[in-house]
């Protein structure tokens, strides 16, 4: 199936703790192949998500990955049987929780691998060929977190709910006013190198994860861009954030209260 167009460039900082959509140009590159992917690991946290894992880990080795990793998240349904089946290594984290199950993830990287990209087990982050290219450039020249954001990309903000909307414009004007650095989205596909995960030394290990990341790499003056990205209704299955009330306030509060003590604490962290 053929993707959308990637549309033109808006001007991407990458210099360390300024605005991540003013400054440095990066210029779209004709259609090449993406080496980068041969030294990513895809990981894959995944929660009851048996009906969408398994195109979603054939897409990703198709496109020529280092490896796939799922990290089955306590899942009562057979999503890690169809996720080994499809190619997927499959790791498992019985505790609850986004930033659980991605630490768990992260915590022996394959040989050779030097990126880990976080993607959904919904297929609804998933790469266009198209796109490639842009984040090839952002590794050549020196970006260590590369952020999708779907608010740049023409028409995938119309397919966000309200509570993610809502959501990635709240934790993003908290991050402006706390650390001067204007994020636009908070979604899940990113592209972090290995080495700079470690130093970033996240501790959240539900849903503040994302944004801790962000808020981190901020503080560490990594480099880091923010790319647009589609976004697509999720395979099957609902949301178990997103999806509910009850899932979107839990996740509300895990973000808030994580931004809050990042805040507060933020004196005592070099």
């Amino acid at each position: 199936m053929v993707g959308p167009e990637i549309p033109a460039m808006h001007n991407h900082d990458v210099t360390p703790g300024a605005s991540a959509r003013s400054g440095a140009v990066l210029r779209p590159l004709p259609p090449a192949a993406a080496p980068f992917l041969a030294r990513t690991l895809i990981l894959i946290p995944a929660l009851n998500e048996s009906q969408a894992i398994r195109a979603t880990v054939q897409e990703w080795i198709a496109l020529g990955v280092g490896a796939v990793r799922v990290v089955d998240n306590g899942s009562t349904d057979d999503t890690a049987r169809v996720a080994a089946d499809a190619g997927a290594e499959v790791v498992r984290e019985p505790r609850r929780g986004y930033g659980a199950a991605c630490w768990t993830g992260l915590l022996s990287p394959p040989a050779g691998i030097e990126w880990v990209l976080f993607s959904s087990a919904d297929g609804s982050d998933r790469f266009q060929p198209a796109e490639l290219p842009l984040w090839q450039q952002a590794v050549d020249e020196g970006v260590e977190l590369v952020l999708g954001n779907r608010c740049l990309f023409p028409g995938a903000v119309a397919t966000l709910r309200p509570v993610q909307r809502f959501g990635s414009w709240l934790c993003g004007a908290l991050m402006r006013l706390a650390w001067g650095v204007d994020f636009q989205d908070m979604g899940s596909r990113r592209l972090l190198r290995v080495a700079t995960f470690r130093r970033l030394g996240l501790r959240d290990r539900a849903f503040g994860w994302n944004v801790e990341m962000q808020v981190r790499a901020v503080e560490q003056r990594v480099r880091f861009v923010e790319l647009p990205v589609p976004y697509f209704p999720r395979r099957a299955g609902k949301s178990k954030i997103s999806g509910t009330w009850v899932g979107g306030a839990k996740a509300a509060w895990g973000i808030l209260s994580t931004l809050l003590t990042l805040w507060i604490t933020r004196p005592f962290r070099r």
